[in-house]
């Protein structure tokens, strides 16, 4: 008995509030140690984005939970006909940034969903894989026959974690030492690369009547954590021998002073090792699909800077599998980094566009910096 196709035939987003330009993001997240920073202009300039949204207002008021955009985004799938929300069977929910450890992401962002019925609903954790894990998930479920109507999403709310008083015991403390009262950049990096939004999938054993549906052919991905150590992180603090130390085993005056709930990076790290092993993986995946580069039509990777675009470009066409940039589609220069929900805005965006023709092929890669995991899909449009 051969398995049934799924289909996404439909997508959705929501961004809150307006788009924030570069140089308003410090009215929004505000200023740390009341001084602009040193290094907003150097990462806006490698990273190459220009708005980006925020649940925030410019006094740092919150506007929305991560909960209500995502929920706000899956209301979206049904704006045509409400009622249909009734029909779907599970909800799958992927982000790295809960409003809280629990209860879980998934049924917080049911509980703002009243019109829906009693069903199954997950949450996968980790960072920008999380949103394709609840992707792949909801896929299976299909695929399986267990169910014949899902819905997967992928959200942030980075700003909570980036506005100024996340930092401003620490700055303070430095000060009173007479150091230097600027953030390590290993923190401060990421309030200039991070921003909030949802965006969501619906999934279904049978393609639209009307219009176009997305086949997905394939997910797949790897974890590279067996031999790469922690890159980025969040509610703990990494040690000189590479391990990370929780936020579990710090005082609470630490947690506070040390800014241990901040999400850091090891840019170094970073840097040296996140294109090539997502680079090498594609190949990998080619080989065993029996794919060739001239069989895609579009490519979707998930960036969080401008800057590993050319890396990228190159690391592919190194392993043989190079695609041309008029075959890439990308939206980081307006949307921003949304971490997670960033390649469902990518398809969201290029499925409304009206560029899709039948036959076409589209490859999503979503790398994953925390400990370099990798998420891989390839859709047929249909």
């Amino acid at each position: 008995m051969s398995l049934p196709p799924v289909y996404i035939t439909d997508t959705s987003i929501f961004m809150p509030n307006d788009p924030v330009p570069s140089e308003e993001m410090e009215e929004y997240l505000g200023y740390i140690n009341d001084k602009p920073s040193k290094s907003k202009k150097i990462v806006l300039r490698n990273n190459g984005i220009k708005t980006r949204y925020y649940a925030l207002t410019k006094e740092g008021v919150a506007t929305h939970t991560n909960a209500q955009m995502t929920a706000l985004a899956v209301k979206a799938l049904f704006s045509d006909n409400p009622e249909k929300i009734k029909d779907v069977e599970l909800l799958s929910c992927g982000t790295s940034s809960p409003d809280q450890m629990m209860p879980s992401h998934g049924v917080m962002v049911h509980g703002w969903l009243p019109e829906a019925e009693a069903i199954e609903v997950v949450s996968p954790s980790g960072v920008c894989c999380a949103g394709m894990h609840a992707f792949k998930y909801a896929y299976m479920a299909v695929r399986t026959g267990d169910v014949h109507l899902a819905v997967a999403t992928g959200s942030e709310r980075f700003s909570a974690s980036l506005v100024s008083h996340v930092f401003e015991e620490e700055a303070q403390k430095l000060k009173e030492l007479n150091e230097n009262p600027f953030i390590a950049f290993d923190k401060e990096f990421l309030r200039w690369m991070l921003s909030d939004g949802a965006a969501a999938f619906l999934l279904s054993d049978k393609p639209n009547d009307k219009g176009l549906s997305l086949r997905v052919e394939w997910i797949e991905g790897a974890s590279y954590a067996n031999e790469m150590e922690t890159c980025m992180y969040m509610a703990s603090e990494k040690l000189p021998d590479g391990t990370l130390k929780s936020y579990l085993d710090y005082s609470p005056e630490e947690i506070i002073s040390k800014s241990i709930l901040s999400i850091k990076q090891d840019i170094a790290l970073l840097s040296n090792n996140i294109v090539p092993l997502g680079a090498k993986r594609i190949k990998e995946i080619f080989d065993k699909k029996g794919l060739d580069a001239s069989d895609i039509d579009y490519f979707l990777p998930h960036m969080s800077s401008e800057f590993f675009k050319p890396k990228i470009f190159e690391q592919i066409a190194l392993h043989g599998a190079s695609i041309p940039y008029e075959k890439w589609f990308v939206n980081l220069s307006t949307m921003g980094n949304v971490g997670a929900g960033s390649v469902y805005l990518m398809v969201h965006e290029l499925f409304h566009s009206g560029r899709l023709k039948k036959g076409e092929k589209i490859l999503l890669l979503v790398p994953e910096s925390s400990r370099f995991s990798y998420m891989y899909a390839m859709l047929t449009v249909c």
